[in-house]
């Protein structure tokens, strides 16, 4: 591919690390106290993970890894982004904890950590900045050990169908090649002063469920929700604790999927 979309996605997220890290989307000073960053779905889907070595792809600044190492887990946080792991690396000084934090893209990272894991680990967010998902798969497989469990919270492919006002459909479901566009403020701070190309791709379901398939894991959960734990689209209103929805799309359509799987 011509387009270098790590080098111009990397410095996108190296700009947005700084903002979200002192954001009130993220209360940093919130989680240093205690709080858990992870949602009741992904705690479900978990379960107990004491003792549990477990891999994180694309874990931004290390927030969902280190509420994980807090649970007992073995963790190794993986992100392409420097600004990313190095905050990251300080909150794991600071909080004292054992998580381990890799800057990798992580189509490269089989060339960089030679380990197994009980887990592997990514949510929300994550998939629309790979370009293989054939790809992206193979590397969950060979980083499992047999038997070993890959979970995945994601928000639904219907979403990146509309404007972002969700007023209109405006990109197409299935992918379709790379997705440019000139990014302003982030969904963490609308009106903070970034503004950057960005380089994405929508992967329907099919996509990211065959090539978990073809890879050689076994899909044992898959769920599909109509709400959001976050607040991060624009026209949204809370239903409930840690619950939004689109306004006039309240129960219309699915907001974030979910899945686990085994490899055989």
């Amino acid at each position: 591919m011509a387009l270098n979309y790590i080098e111009i996605n990397k410095k996108l997220w190296n700009k947005k690390t700084e903002i979200h890290y002192h954001s009130e989307f993220y209360d940093v000073e919130g989680f240093i106290r205690g709080k858990d960053s992870l949602n009741p779905v992904e705690i479900q889907l978990l379960g107990d993970i004491k003792e549990k070595t477990i891999l994180h792809l694309q874990c931004h600044f290390g927030q969902d890894t280190l509420s994980l190492s807090r649970r007992g887990a073995l963790v190794t946080g993986v992100d392409f982004s420097d600004k990313a792991i190095e905050k990251a690396r300080q909150l794991n000084e600071q909080l004292n904890a054992n998580a381990r934090f890799i800057q990798s893209d992580i189509y490269q990272l089989p060339g960089i950590l030679n380990e197994k894991f009980d887990m592997v680990y990514t949510s929300y967010g994550v998939v629309g900045w790979l370009p293989d998902m054939t790809k992206w798969a193979q590397i969950i497989h060979h980083f499992l050990k047999p038997h070993g469990e890959f979970i995945m919270v994601e928000f639904h492919p219907i979403v990146w169908m509309f404007s972002d006002d969700f007023k209109n459909i405006a990109y197409n479901y299935l992918d379709s090649g790379p997705i440019i566009e000139e990014t302003e403020g982030t969904y963490a701070d609308p009106d903070a002063p970034v503004k950057e190309k960005s380089v994405g791709w929508n992967h329907g379901l099919s996509k990211v469920i065959d090539s978990l398939l073809k890879a050689g894991l076994k899909l044992t959960d898959f769920k599909e929700f109509n709400y959001s734990p976050y607040n991060c689209f624009k026209n949204m209103t809370e239903v409930d604790d840690r619950k939004f929805k689109i306004k006039g799309l309240e129960d219309k359509i699915p907001l974030i999927y979910s899945i686990k799987a085994i490899k055989i």
